[in-house]
């Protein structure tokens, strides 16, 4: 268990880096952007690279965002529920969590296919739009793996990843 929990925070470490590596690619195009705007030349293809990069932007940290316990949650009512049923629902929620990414990779990996048999792309530098959704496939089944892991050390050793320093 341990050893998979290892090669689990590497993968959302690597997920996460490649997060802000579209940030910062996101960045970087709106500057150039920005600049030769004010130079009457605008980057050719800026709008698409930006939408592609924001597709890996948003997706790529989902598992790191749940690994530090950033999703929404809703504890109104936690504090009158016994110790038990509120370590019952978080292992509930990881699961449905796991499920929710899980649909959605699925309905991506659907889309993509699509995607391929139409040949789409961006409309200026014809990116292809199924290799990113993939990439969004990929992050999505990875947040669904660390949720569903979570779930499970909850359940056999009633340890929470997200409560840890070391994250």
């Amino acid at each position: 268990m341990d050893q998979l929990r290892k090669l689990a925070d590497r993968l959302i470490g690597l997920s996460a880096a490649i997060g802000s590596a579209a940030l910062l690619c996101v960045v970087g195009v709106v500057l150039l952007d920005v600049v030769g705007r004010a130079f009457g030349n605008p980057l050719y293809g800026g709008q698409d690279i930006t939408m592609m990069a924001m597709t890996v932007m948003i997706f790529a940290p989902m598992a790191q965002c749940d690994r530090l316990g950033g999703h929404i949650a809703v504890d109104l009512f936690e504090r009158f529920f016994p110790a038990k049923l509120n370590y019952l629902i978080d292992i509930v929620v990881a699961i449905f969590g796991a499920a929710i990414f899980a649909a959605l990779a699925w309905a991506t990996w659907d889309s993509s296919q699509l995607s391929v048999m139409l040949n789409l792309s961006t409309n200026l530098l014809y990116l292809p739009k199924a290799w990113f959704q993939w990439a969004m496939v990929a992050f999505m089944l990875l947040a669904a793996l660390g949720l569903a892991l979570r779930a499970v050390e909850l359940a056999l050793t009633g340890r929470d990843i997200r409560s840890e320093k070391d994250a």
